[in-house]
């Protein structure tokens, strides 16, 4: 235990870190032991789900921080292909969850899906705690260590938990209300502040344990809060009055084949997780027969609703130019701020951690400036704001490059340009993200609705791959990250970005006008869409939910 006296900046924001999150379990300890069927003017079973999904967060978000720098340091992957392998893994994190919530909706119930996902989550993130041998600096001979394949496994059952787990409980956190119910937005709210809180807090804390203790502290850490968030869902089970449940009576026999149907898909996700192209061609080959798909349904359809799902296609098609380039928070500019930025002594993991604090702060200010804009009638439309978007996420990383050019390539960076690379993806993505997501729900057609909805996930799926592709291009030949070649890089990404985000303002009225928003009607939307109620609340989806309102 260091001395207080010497503790640097990092030791004193894990401290605070600790403190806050303290602070959070008093706060659940007085609800749980209340009563009262509610709370602050809302049912319990939102805060059980608060403090469920907060636990949840705090350990997927804590090994995701660690994990390109777990790749490289420990597994001694170069830097290029732990940036593929990145991408490839959230890519997959992004796909599962149409087909968990398709289980859910059709047979399970969000419920027993929630209680599966978390069972498996905590088994990956405590596998994710075994290392295996230590010392070696050979990367052959330590990627040829067996206990390679528990990481493979830990990789496969975060997947699959992930795909249980994060498509259905904030489905259930909508249910606890009627349609009509004005409380819905502000429940949606204080959920939202426990997924990012869980975010923030996960980050630094598991970050600064893996960094400074031991990978294995870290990601053991994250597993113990996978744990206590599903001990928190199936205690607080009364309080969720009886809503998640199966949509119809469901066999035992049926039940335990829905959760040997997810056992399976461990073993599909394992071998992919290993096999980066395998993934590149399975999301081109998926991506063709979505696009074929939807052309077909949109041409059988009236003028209206057709071009409709145009305008659909079109901002869909922009969810891997934002992502992709936003995505390299984690893999890429993780290694760049771990190499070449002037930290003061704080873990690099400890930098994921603001993104969700931005967005705690930014989310509410963004929700009601578009309310503010739109009762003066001066509100941008949904194609304008991606463009901007696209704007913002392009201007951050010529901002980055022109921090790091001004003291010179020998220097190191100065935080400050971290600080504000952050800043504007974090705006870019309260302009796209929420946004984006209420739109695929009003201009869907009701039998496409879900089908919609997965497609969304399925190009942000599309962009983490794409992050990881152009993360692996940071490695050069020889895949180790080089100073000069990233920053041309980022240069030339973020030029590009700008390029297409003036494209997009150009063609926005035409897409708007596919729209039709003018002839759209209550019957034409809704807000409780199968996958839908979860938009808009991770970490890294803005955290605004998505209100039925005009475009």
């Amino acid at each position: 235990m260091k001395n207080i006296a010497s503790w640097n900046e990092g030791d004193w924001i894990a401290a605070i870190a600790a403190i806050a999150l303290f602070a959070v379990l008093i706060i659940g300890g007085v609800i749980a032991t209340r009563k009262n069927d509610e709370f602050a003017g809302h049912p319990r079973g939102l805060f059980v789900l608060f403090y469920a999904e907060m636990w949840e967060r705090f350990s997927y978000y804590g090994m995701r921080a660690l994990l390109v720098l777990y790749l490289t340091q420990f597994w001694l992957f170069s830097d290029g292909k732990a940036n593929l392998m990145y991408g490839g893994y959230n890519s997959l994190v992004y796909v599962t969850p149409v087909l968990g919530g398709y289980l859910a909706d059709r047979y399970l119930g969000q419920r027993k899906a929630v209680v599966f996902g978390g069972v498996v989550l905590a088994l990956g993130h405590l596998c994710m705690a075994y290392e295996g041998m230590q010392g070696v600096t050979d990367p052959l001979v330590k990627q040829a260590d067996p206990a390679i394949n528990v990481f493979w496994l830990a990789l496969a059952l975060i997947v699959v938990g992930s795909g249980f787990l994060k498509a259905n409980i904030s489905v259930i956190a909508g249910q606890l209300y009627r349609m009509t119910d004005p409380r819905r937005d502000a429940a949606y709210t204080i959920f939202y502040m426990g997924v990012n809180t869980g975010a923030a807090l996960g980050t630094i804390l598991v970050g600064y344990l893996g960094q400074t203790l031991g990978w294995s502290w870290g990601f053991g850490l994250a597993g113990i809060g996978m744990v206590l968030g599903l001990i928190i869902f199936m205690v607080g089970k009364p309080a969720l009055r009886g809503q998640g449940e199966p949509p119809k009576a469901l066999p035992t026999n049926r039940e335990w084949g829905l959760y040997a149907v997810g056992v399976a898909s461990i073993a599909v996700i394992w071998l992919l997780v290993q096999y980066q192209a395998a993934i590149q061609n399975l999301l081109i080959v998926s991506g063709v027969l979505l696009l074929l798909y939807t052309l077909y349904e949109a041409f059988k359809l009236p003028k209206e609703p057709r071009e409709r799902i145009f305008a659909i296609l079109f901002l869909i098609a922009l969810n891997p130019v934002f992502w992709g380039l936003y995505e390299q928070a984690g893999g890429s500019l993780n290694l760049y701020t771990d190499k070449y930025v002037d930290r003061g002594g704080v873990p690099t993991s400890l930098f994921q951690s603001i993104n969700p604090i931005y967005i705690i702060l930014l989310g509410p200010i963004f929700a009601g400036l578009w309310q503010w804009l739109g009762r003066r009638g001066i509100e941008p439309s949904a194609p304008a704001k991606f463009g901007w978007a696209l704007v913002q996420v392009g201007l951050s990383f010529l901002v980055f490059v022109w921090g790091a050019h001004s003291v010179g390539l020998a220097a190191m960076t100065p935080v400050i340009f971290v600080f504000l690379i952050y800043l504007l993806q974090t705006t870019g993505e309260l302009c796209l993200s929420p946004v984006g997501l209420s739109a695929m729900t009003r201009l869907s057609p009701a039998h496409l609705g879900s089908f919609i909805m997965g497609a969304w996930f399925y190009m942000t799926a599309v962009g983490q791959f794409v992050a990881g592709k152009i993360g692996e291009a940071t490695g050069g030949e020889n895949g180790e990250m080089n100073k000069e070649l990233t920053l041309a890089i980022y240069s030339k990404i973020g030029w590009v970005t700008i390029g297409i985000a003036v494209l997009v303002l150009v063609l926005s009225p035409l897409v708007k006008r596919w729209m039709h928003v003018e002839s759209l009607s209550d019957g034409d939307v809704g807000d409780d869409l199968s996958g839908q109620a979860q938009a808009g609340l991770e970490a890294q989806e803005a955290g605004v939910h998505p209100a039925t309102r005009p475009v």
